[in-house]
């Protein structure tokens, strides 16, 4: 599955948004944190015209609730629901077939659990020969540990981590995009990052 690792490209590119509910809200580290940078991400991704999927866990017996209020997911290419733990479903695969002129090459991947949802989907993403993106600012778990761990299965699998400010400014790619001082905007505060790259 290796090959060349490529900047990120406009038209090539989808992001995925995994399962940032309002249940996951009081026990997932740095909520408010991921939360923040997975809000501009999805504002981001309304500027640029980069087509997203959302996902949603169901199937349990008090539910699991909806995508987060912060999160505006209206534009979304998909939301979907699920109760496996990835997010490469039929659903979403039939999606991903059409999109970016059928020359989907890379997922931007963010959201919630980072041994979970996140290194299933990325996993499956990754056997299927998508290059993956995983947002390390906007990706956490219950568990600290369990999270730095999944990044290291991660980076074993060939994704690449990274940031939401060096998403959004790689596919800019310079000051002269059109959409560049829309996209300033959006990572002129600094981003909310105290804790998020504890190990334990």
């Amino acid at each position: 599955m290796s090959r060349l690792i490529r900047k990120l490209v406009q038209n090539q590119t989808a992001f995925f948004l995994c399962d940032m509910q309002e249940a996951f809200r009081p026990n997932v580290k740095y909520f408010a944190e991921i939360t923040e940078n997975c809000r501009r991400l999805l504002e981001g991704a309304k500027i640029l015209e980069i087509p997203v999927v959302v996902t949603e866990q169901v199937g349990y017996p008090k539910g699991l609730k909806h995508t987060v209020k912060e999160l505006d997911i209206s534009s979304a290419a998909g939301v979907f629901d699920k109760t496996v733990f990835s997010m490469v479903i039929p659903e979403t695969e039939k999606l991903m077939s059409t999109m970016c002129d059928k020359k989907l090459q890379t997922v931007v991947l963010f959201g919630i659990e980072a041994h979970v949802c996140i290194l299933h989907t990325a996993l499956d993403l990754r056997a299927k020969d998508y290059e993956v993106h995983v947002v390390a600012d906007g990706v956490s778990s219950r568990s600290l540990s369990d999270r730095a761990l999944a990044f290291e299965r991660l980076k074993q699998a060939g994704c690449i981590m990274t940031s939401a400010e060096t998403v959004l400014m790689e596919l800019l790619g310079s000051k002269d995009h059109p959409q560049f001082k829309a996209v300033q905007k959006l990572v002129l505060d600094r981003a909310p990052d105290t804790g998020l790259y504890q190990t334990s």
